[in-house]
């Protein structure tokens, strides 16, 4: 099956398995991913497009958010899918191990693949927990879970592994301290690294504002 066939009916799968997702982890999200990992792809002038392509559009498959807490159902459909198109069984493998690492995951597992096409999808779902993007995202998802916006009684923490990471009823403010501002420091690519400044400097200037406006009395 060629490239002009294996993305549609990848898009088409990818919509169908995340229907009614929350608004983080939704079409949107994956088809910005998508973008970003084909231009990150693009500059960097390295890594096999197919893979790329594939294992953005699938990254958040394996999330075990939407397989019941069971975290490996969905590489078990995604290796499924994949084979049922009749892709090479190398490629399967590469892009199926893509995804099983890809997530943050508490910072779990960063190291357990090592090619450029992972660094390359690796960035490009980072810079989408980023920024603008990454702050609405995050309060979102605050919010599908009922979270606390901020308590400030409740610690920063790092947890030791993704079962206890998932399952983290910390408020929306501390993931940006165990996760998104964090993520600057962790860029593969060139590219990457270049675009997570600017992300990063505006999660620091919403931070700063945010603890203005909790406290009215620290206000000029």
């Amino acid at each position: 099956m060629e490239a002009a066939t294996l993305i549609p009916a990848t898009i088409t799968y990818v919509k169908e398995s995340l229907a009614g997702a929350e608004g983080g982890h939704d079409w949107n999200h994956i088809e910005r991913v998508w973008r970003m990992a084909r231009r990150i792809q693009k500059e960097e002038g390295e890594g096999d497009a197919l893979t790329i392509e594939l294992a953005a559009l699938l990254h958040d498959i394996s999330d075990p958010k939407f397989n019941g807490g069971d975290e490996e159902a969905g590489f078990r459909n995604a290796y499924r899918f994949l084979s049922d198109l009749g892709l090479d069984s190398n490629r399967v493998e590469h892009i199926t191990k893509i995804i099983r690492y890809v997530s943050f995951k508490g910072g779990q597992d960063q190291d357990k693949i090592n090619s450029i096409e992972f660094r390359i999808v690796q960035d490009a779902d980072r810079l989408d927990a980023m920024g603008a993007i990454g702050i609405a995202r995050a309060f979102n998802y605050g919010g599908f879970k009922n979270l606390p916006i901020y308590d400030p009684a409740i610690p920063l923490r790092e947890y030791p592994d993704s079962k206890s990471y998932y399952g983290s009823k910390a408020p929306t403010i501390n993931h940006f301290y165990e996760k998104l501002l964090k993520l600057k420091d962790l860029m593969n690519t060139s590219t990457g690294k270049m675009l997570a400044q600017e992300r990063h400097r505006f999660m620091e200037l919403f931070l700063q504002h945010f603890y203005e406006e909790y406290d009215p009395d620290s206000l000029p």
